[in-house]
């Protein structure tokens, strides 16, 4: 089951279920190789990758977040024999969450979804980055500090990966979900207490998006907090995926 957007970097046949992750804007499946290694074989971790990065840089990126949501539900529905659970990092929260709605209209439930450094759904707030110049977006790189400093260094690898990272911000500054039911799985959300783009009251409205259970936990650091509390993280994902599994 091979496929341009879906990277298993340690691959776990026998594991009984499967986490899907979902980058942030201009980030890449390699973000969840950590990830991917912790918590393999338990748990076998699929990492999407988007169109206009890496290996995909010659594809045109997808601008349009629910036309992504698209093609990844379409993507995951040979993976869908084995229950799956949805981990997005900031504009990987809303894609996950758009990804959750298409399966659950499809007959898969999944076990959960952790949403993580990004508001809820029903909060929606214009974003003008995807319109500035380049020297605009590169400071918001900075301000959020989810990229590696020898990049930022690069100016020639920056050039590169500038267009996709408007297209990215072009994605989730226009995003405006269509009105859903609440999920039918459970909702976990993540967030930084110092995070200089997500409000601690906006990421608890989340709760509104599920009819199952929800949780919120906080934690210390900015908009890239997934970094310094990893460990913590996985762990979190693994007690959720080993009490929803077993009921």
């Amino acid at each position: 089951m091979s496929s341009p957007w879906i990277r298993r970097f340690h691959p776990a046949p026998q594991a009984a279920t499967r986490l899907v992750c979902f980058p942030h804007a201009g980030g890449s499946a390699t973000y969840y190789f950590q990830a991917s290694r912790t918590l393999s074989p338990e748990v076998d971790v699929l990492a999407i990758q988007y169109p206009g990065r890496q290996d995909r840089l010659a594809e045109p990126c997808i601008e349009d977040i629910s036309a992504l949501a698209d093609r990844i539900a379409e993507e995951l529905t040979p993976w869908t024999d084995r229950p799956l659970t949805l981990f997005g990092h900031s504009m990987g929260s809303a894609v996950a969450y758009e990804v959750a709605l298409r399966l659950e209209r499809r007959g898969t439930v999944p076990l959960g979804l952790f949403a993580s450094g990004r508001r809820a759904p029903s909060v929606v707030r214009d974003g003008y980055v995807h319109l500035g110049s380049d020297e605009d977006l590169l400071a918001e790189l900075k301000r959020l500090s989810g990229t590696d400093a020898q990049v930022l260094a690069d100016e020639a690898l920056l050039r590169m990966v500038l267009p996709t990272l408007r297209g990215d911000y072009h994605a989730i500054e226009t995003y405006r979900p269509t009105p859903a039911p609440p999920l039918s799985c459970p909702v976990v959300a993540l967030s930084g207490d110092d995070d200089p783009v997500v409000e601690l009251d906006e990421v608890a409205l989340w709760e509104r998006h599920t009819s199952a259970s929800f949780r919120m936990r906080v934690f210390a650091g900015g908009h890239f907090f997934v970094d310094d509390h990893l460990p913590a993280i996985t762990r979190e994902i693994r007690e959720h995926i080993a009490t929803a599994n077993a009921h």
